[in-house]
């Protein structure tokens, strides 16, 4: 059969009528394999954690990878494997690690598959463009948080549940530091004191405090004293004048807008107490 060319625009028009035959898809560019990396070595650094950062493009193909000093050599095959099992299955590779863990033992025979916790899929509108794994930092929970962190530095996709069970947040509160790490949006710190401090005011963020446990007194305002900068956006001085002295206790809330100068003039030994620092 010969056919026109009357012959072949009906085709093609009858099968565009049908529906696109090719897709348009997004991809992940190796800037942004690099920005997503930044993010996740940043929040290492903020939280004194090693780590091996990878990121893989829409096919599972690796774009860039980074380790931080001191992190052990094997975590770079791992990491790999994380992001690419998020990424070809589109799902946080913890997902397969508690499957797996509730019995689903047959999973572990799939070809390229590493079902350990710190693998993220990256998401731009909806679409799934690359993934993110880390390994080796401090535990298997913040290799997660470290991957979270560097998918939310690019895309825009739904936000993925963080959970910290009782054990975790009580290790957190002995040591006292950062529990979440949002980036640039919020930060939830276990804090903890055991004395006086310092004169703290944060430009940029506003401190929410919920007192758990002790008895502090606060005092807000006023001026402090020979304050120097020690970071960008945060300065330290030795005390305040003229500021506004109140007590807080268990239960208490407490909201520091920022730039508003603030002191834990005297605490009990341990007090501690959540901050959620919001911009």
């Amino acid at each position: 059969m010969k056919w026109t060319r009357a012959a072949v625009l009906a085709v093609l028009v009858a099968a565009v009528s049908r529906g696109a035959v090719v897709a348009q898809k997004k991809s992940l560019t190796l800037e942004g394999a690099r920005k997503a990396i930044a993010a996740a070595q940043a929040q290492a650094m903020r939280s004194q954690a090693h780590g091996v950062v990878a990121v893989v493009d829409a096919g599972g193909n690796l774009m860039a990878l980074e380790r931080l000093d001191g992190t052990f050599a094997a975590g770079a095959n791992i990491s790999i494997g994380k992001a690419r099992t998020a990424l070809l299955f589109q799902k946080p590779s913890k997902f397969f690690e508690d499957v797996i863990g509730k019995g689903r033992t047959s999973m572990v025979a799939l070809n390229d598959f590493t079902p350990l916790q710190g693998g993220v899929p990256v998401m731009v509108d909806g679409e799934v463009v690359g993934a993110i794994g880390v390994s080796g930092a401090n535990s298997a929970q913040q290799d997660e948080e470290l991957a979270m962190a560097g998918a939310a530095a690019i895309g825009n996709g739904p936000a993925q549940v963080t959970y910290f069970e009782k054990g975790q947040v009580e290790g957190a509160f002995q040591k006292g530091g950062v529990l979440f790490d949002a980036g640039e949006k919020y930060m939830v710190h276990a804090s903890r004191r055991e004395a006086a401090g310092v004169a703290e005011i944060h430009e940029q963020d506003a401190d929410i405090l919920y007192v758990l446990e002790g008895e502090a007194t606060l005092v807000t305002g006023g001026t402090a004293v020979d304050a120097k900068q020690t970071a960008p956006g945060e300065l330290r001085g030795a005390s305040i004048r003229g500021g506004e002295s109140r007590g807080i206790r268990k239960g208490d809330v407490v909201v520091i807008p920022a730039g508003v100068p603030h002191w834990f003039q005297k605490v009990t030994n341990p007090f501690l107490y959540y901050v959620v620092k919001a911009r």
